[in-house]
């Protein structure tokens, strides 16, 4: 038997903070059934922080695994993504960066997907074992993403034009999609966002049943939220292709509701070539420092370009297709991250970029890890609401505890 030496992390229960919830094995589940692989989903996901990873260094037992027609020899309980990446892959997070994109690194957006034994699955939460057979390319098969909903939504997102938030019915159905390149400690959909378990499906089983949702309901609205959309590129398109072509009339409104992070100007142009007419994009922050809090991010580099991504991809959007795309923008709020400085600050740049966008403020709630939040008060969100409307926006809307205000 051959054993080799690795150097990597594995993860292990605390019994103080494990409240036995499950969320681990009916949401977040592992694959791994000999031990950790060190994918680190459920220290990710595990509502209480219950997960400590620990740094290991030891040797262990060789298998032979072929890749691409190749065999080598890894450690065993690694993820194909890590015996990928110690063969010499260079593993991405933005599209088309890298040998392969792992940008969830959960196992609930299917990106870093490659076939193994003949089957398509999830590099980044699947264990090597012994005389696998693994071929990363995966061009030949149909994408996969888990998806929840669809469900039918009475208010809509921070891009559903507010003229349809007044109808007091139904205006718009959606559907959720696993997996988010984020790591949000007041996530507020990490049921969705976490999820690794649920039956993935293809681009076009997605659209079609949200176009039967949008017939059921008579709306315009067809939306597509998460967890982060973008992070599944060729689904995506493919999706919004499909969608499209069920629904071709000029009323239907195509709702992407993104964190911006991934949406470069050409994954924009894609996506309103697809047939995309309806972007919401939020920023999470306008200093690198609030952004990180929000988002748990904490290599400040990738930190800075997201938050920079996010910001050119709102002034992109403007200024090239302000006729085609209907735009809204989304900012958090609550004291423990953002001061009225940096509220102020947001309204001057996004006035500066169209004084005339819509604005939807999102009033963070307790939730996930941060059940500590204090909910903004009506009168809190009415401030950040004046705040911005002096700093030149005439568009402000604010998500409260009694309901949207606003504009």
């Amino acid at each position: 038997m051959q054993e080799g030496e690795v150097e990597t992390t594995i993860c292990e229960i605390d019994p103080n903070k494990c409240r036995g919830c499950g969320f681990c094995t009916m949401v977040a589940m592992c694959y791994s059934s000999r031990g950790c692989a060190g994918c680190l989903s459920c220290y990710w996901a595990c509502p209480y922080e219950a997960r400590v990873i620990r740094r290991v260094k030891e040797k262990r037992r060789l298998v032979r695994v072929n890749i691409n027609d190749e065999d080598y020899y890894v450690p065993e309980r690694i993820t194909v993504r890590k015996a990928l990446e110690m063969i010499g892959f260079r593993v991405g997070i933005y599209p088309g960066e890298g040998d392969l994109q792992a940008p969830c690194g959960t196992g609930g957006c299917w990106t870093c997907a490659v076939v193994v034994n003949g089957e398509l699955v999830r590099s980044c939460i699947t264990p090597v074992e012994e005389g696998m057979k693994i071929d990363t390319n995966t061009s030949g098969r149909e994408p996969l993403r888990i998806v929840h909903g669809p469900e039918p939504h009475p208010v809509g997102g921070k891009a559903t034009p507010w003229r349809e938030k007044k109808l007091g019915r139904y205006i718009e159905v959606a559907i959720w999609v696993a997996g988010c390149n984020l790591r949000c400690p007041q996530c507020q959909n990490y049921a969705v966002t976490y999820d690794n378990t649920s039956t993935p499906m293809t681009p076009k089983e997605a659209a079609k049943i949200l176009t039967y949702y949008r017939r059921r309901y008579r709306v315009k609205g067809l939306a597509i939220s998460g967890g982060e959309p973008t992070l599944n590129k060729r689904w995506l398109i493919e999706y919004f292709k499909e969608l499209r072509k069920l629904n071709p009339d000029k009323e239907a409104r195509l709702h992407l509701d993104s964190n911006g992070t991934l949406l470069t100007p050409d994954y924009i142009d894609e996506l309103v070539s697809a047939g995309c007419n309806n972007i919401g994009i939020e920023p999470k922050g306008l200093y690198v420092e609030t952004f990180m809090k929000i988002t748990g991010i904490s290599d400040k580099e990738l930190a800075e370009r997201y938050l920079k991504t996010a910001w050119n991809a709102i002034k992109y959007v403007i200024d090239h297709y302000k006729e085609e795309v209907y735009l809204g923008v989304g900012i958090p709020y609550n004291k423990e991250f953002m001061s009225w400085e940096e509220v102020a600050k947001i309204g001057e740049k996004l006035a500066s970029i169209d004084s005339d966008v819509q604005v939807c403020v999102l009033d963070y709630f307790p939730a996930f890890r941060r059940r500590d939040l204090v909910r903004p008060s009506v009168d809190e969100m009415l401030r950040v609401k004046k705040i911005l409307n002096d700093a030149g926006l005439k568009c402000v809307i604010v998500q409260t505890r009694i309901g949207h205000l606003g504009p």
